[in-house]
């Protein structure tokens, strides 16, 4: 990215069933769901959303390995998407296991999220 216009923060969780990709999807969600950028058509080169680009970065504690790319990709819907992982985010007790929605332990997963957007 050469230039960055626009930086938008989020939090997401699973408190039940362990799934770090839907943690994420629900972290890069809240980024992105109260904000509006009516100029970025302006700001971007031949003012097109397609030469829009999306750095999303990830603070995830843990499964780096079980988080589905894709899943996270299809939030974005405009422009060039990049996923990068870091460490961070939380894990923690959710305080009961419930395998009616496919708990394996008591663990809850807390992802943050930064959407960067630029050209």
């Amino acid at each position: 990215m050469d230039r960055l216009i626009f930086i938008q923060t989020g939090m997401g969780t699973d408190v039940h069933g362990q799934n770090i990709t839907k943690a994420s999807v629900r972290a890069v969600k809240n980024a992105i769901q109260n904000n509006s950028m009516p100029g970025i058509k302006a700001a971007l080169p031949e003012n097109s959303l397609d030469n829009m680009k999306v750095n999303v970065k990830l603070a995830v504690p843990f499964d780096h390995d079980q988080i589905k790319y894709e899943e996270i990709e299809k939030v974005i819907p405009y422009g060039e998407v990049n996923v990068e992982v870091h460490d961070g985010g939380m894990r923690t007790t959710s305080g009961i296991v419930l395998e009616d929605h496919n708990d394996d332990n008591d663990q809850m997963y807390i992802v943050n999220a930064s959407v960067e957007v630029g050209y």
